[in-house]
């Protein structure tokens, strides 16, 4: 019998290959990845194809600037708090509550300008709200 202690080598690992596959990974996920901001999208709203505006004594269009200034029925509006609008579109509602309130926006309007159209008409009682938009003929022409 063999009592003895074998003297027992160490294995010994290589790392320096494995550093060069990470490289050149880590050289191919820089290359071929893009970063994008979602800060700089660039979007042209609203196009849609619809009938043309028809006049109806129920409706109160509601007008939005690109500089977010409002007009009712084309009277502009002193203010763009949503209780100078609130008052407006009470008194350009004939039809009272059955009135329908048709939010005009301009494509580059701020989204807080059309929140504030919506806050206003909730105030001012009116429940049925929608939204204008162009034709893709009329978008294209512009």
């Amino acid at each position: 019998m063999n009592f003895r202690t074998r003297s027992r080598e160490e294995p010994e690992i290589n790392l320096i290959p494995f550093i060069d596959v990470l490289l050149v990974v880590l050289i191919f996920l820089m290359l071929s990845t893009t970063y994008s901001k979602f800060t700089e999208l660039q979007l042209r709203l609203p196009v849609a194809d619809a009938d043309a505006q028809r006049d109806y004594p129920r409706e109160v269009v509601v007008g939005v600037g690109s500089d977010g200034r409002y007009s009712v029925n084309k009277q502009p509006v002193a203010g763009r708090s949503a209780d100078v609008l609130s008052i407006a579109l009470t008194d350009a509602a004939k039809a009272g509550k059955d009135s329908v309130v048709i939010v005009s926006a301009d494509a580059t309007a701020p989204h807080q300008s059309v929140i504030t159209v919506l806050e206003a008409a909730r105030r001012s009682g009116l429940n049925q709200i929608t939204f204008a938009a162009q034709s893709t003929a009329q978008a294209a022409a512009h």
